[in-house]
C-alpha cells in the first residue's frame, strides 16, 4: 500500500513552485496538481486553461444585447480550491500585488466578481509558474502606483477634496525654506 507522500513524489517540484504563490499553501497546491496533472501542455494558454476550469466570465450577447456575465461551469475542485486562495490572497492587501489588485477591482465590481477576477489571475500565474519552472514574481502591492504615479496623485487628491481638504504635492528633493 503506498501512503500519499509516496504518490506526491513526482510532483514535489510542482508543489514546491505552487507554494510560492500568496494564497496557495500546501493543500491547494495539492488540488491544482491532482487536477491539472501538474502538466501544462495540455493547456495551449493560460486562458485555455481558466475556461476549463470555469474561472472565466461568460460572455453571452444575442441581438447586440449583452446578458449575464456569469461565470462558466468547469472543474469544481480546482474553481473551489482557488476561490480558498483567492480568498486568502485578498487579505494581503498592500504587500502583495494580488491584493492590491483585489483592492483596485473591488470597488468597481463587488466582493464575488473581484474574487473570481482574482481566481482567474492565481490561474493564470500557475499556467505561467508550471510552464516555465519557474517561482512565483510577485510584482509588488505598490504595483500600480509605480505603474501610473499620476493616476494614484489623482485618487488622492479626489480623496482630499472630498474631505474638504486642499492639497498641494511637491517633490521630495525640493529645496524648502523653514518658516
Amino acid at each position: 500500500m503506498t501512503h500519499g507522500s509516496d504518490r506526491r513524489a513526482p510532483f514535489a517540484r510542482q508543489l514546491e513552485l505552487l507554494e510560492t504563490v500568496p494564497g496557495v499553501g500546501k493543500a491547494t497546491a495539492e488540488v491544482i496538481t491532482a487536477e491539472t496533472g501538474g502538466d501544462m501542455t495540455r493547456f495551449r494558454t493560460a486562458g485555455h486553461l481558466a475556461s476549463w476550469t470555469g474561472v472565466c466570465p461568460g460572455h453571452h450577447e444575442s441581438a447586440g444585447k449583452h446578458k449575464s456575465g456569469r461565470r462558466r461551469h468547469g472543474n469544481r475542485w480546482l474553481s473551489g480550491a482557488l476561490g480558498t486562495a483567492a480568498t486568502a490572497a485578498s487579505r494581503t492587501r498592500e504587500r502583495t500585488y494580488l491584493g492590491a489588485r483585489y483592492m483596485r477591482l473591488m470597488p468597481r465590481l463587488g466582493k464575488k466578481k473581484a474574487l473570481v477576477a482574482l481566481e482567474h489571475s492565481l490561474l493564470t500565474a500557475v499556467w505561467h509558474i508550471l510552464t516555465t519552472d519557474s517561482p512565483f514574481h510577485d510584482l509588488g502591492g505598490d504595483y500600480y502606483t509605480r505603474h501610473d504615479p499620476e493616476r494614484a496623485l489623482r485618487r488622492i487628491t479626489r480623496q482630499a477634496n472630498a474631505l474638504g481638504l486642499t492639497v498641494r504635492f511637491e517633490p521630495i528633493g525640493a529645496s524648502r525654506t523653514p518658516p
